[in-house]
């Protein structure tokens, strides 16, 4: 399992947002590329961007932020926020980001979404859905920068492209996101065994080395971690085996 570093943008800030909730924010004083440089030291070959400006209003607003980090070529970047029509995934494509991170579309416009893993390729796609468990346990997807709860669950979301080419699926526990209280193993162990033939990428929760064996142990492909590495809570002896040129 690959350890992919995340880094949140808000208004050209890095933060991290408790709960997917806009106003509980955490402003960290860092660089953004400076953070990559950072996290390519400790052998991270992908980075994860989210613009949350971008998710919460159809746009990409930190574009200049974006193209610098993709400038440099050693870290890979998947990006999302606001990719919600075939102009702006390819833009955030030309600009040198290796695969774009297509959230609400994924739910609002299934049609365009499968048109776009045609035109662009499943390897330049990840489909993000962001859940929160109902009172019966069911992962059901939010949109819009999480601002938006539908009754739509995570199964019933991805059997609208069961008859395609999708590789990648990152899969966020909105409930766990910027918690540290640990991941939803069991959510990612239920994914694995229903679609063993997607790449999964865990987001949300993890708070140590253990977090991450347990990912792995349940199959997901890749974890994302953002507060635990932006305040350096995992030790650089843990991070290793998750990270391919450390």
């Amino acid at each position: 399992m690959r350890l992919i570093p995340a880094i949140d943008l808000k208004a050209g800030r890095c933060v991290r947002l408790l709960h997917g909730d806009f106003a509980r924010e955490t402003r960290y004083a860092l660089d953004p590329a400076m953070q990559l440089s950072k996290y390519r030291e400790l052998g991270a070959d992908w980075l994860h961007v989210v613009d949350l400006d971008g998710a919460k209003d159809g746009s990409l607003a930190n574009r200049a932020i974006i193209e610098r980090l993709a400038a440099q070529t050693a870290v890979k970047l998947q990006v999302g926020g606001g990719l919600r029509d075939t102009e702006a995934v390819g833009r955030v494509l030309e600009l040198g980001v290796a695969r774009a991170v297509i959230g609400s579309a994924a739910i609002t416009q299934v049609d365009s979404v499968r048109a776009w893993l045609e035109h662009f390729g499943p390897e330049r796609l990840i489909l993000a859905f962001d859940i929160r468990l109902d009172a019966a346990g069911t992962p059901c997807v939010a949109t819009h920068g999480w601002q938006r709860q539908s009754e739509l669950s995570l199964w019933s979301a991805l059997a609208n492209y069961a008859d395609t080419r999708l590789e990648h699926v990152l899969c966020t526990d909105v409930g766990r996101d910027g918690t540290l209280a640990g991941p939803n193993v069991a959510l990612y162990s239920e994914a694995v065994r229903r679609h063993p033939q997607i790449q999964w990428q865990a987001s949300g929760g993890v708070r140590d080395a253990r977090d991450l064996h347990a990912l792995a142990a349940a199959g997901a492909s890749s974890a994302i971690s953002g507060k635990a590495l932006l305040e350096g809570l995992i030790p650089a002896e843990g991070l290793r085996p998750f990270l391919p040129n450390a």
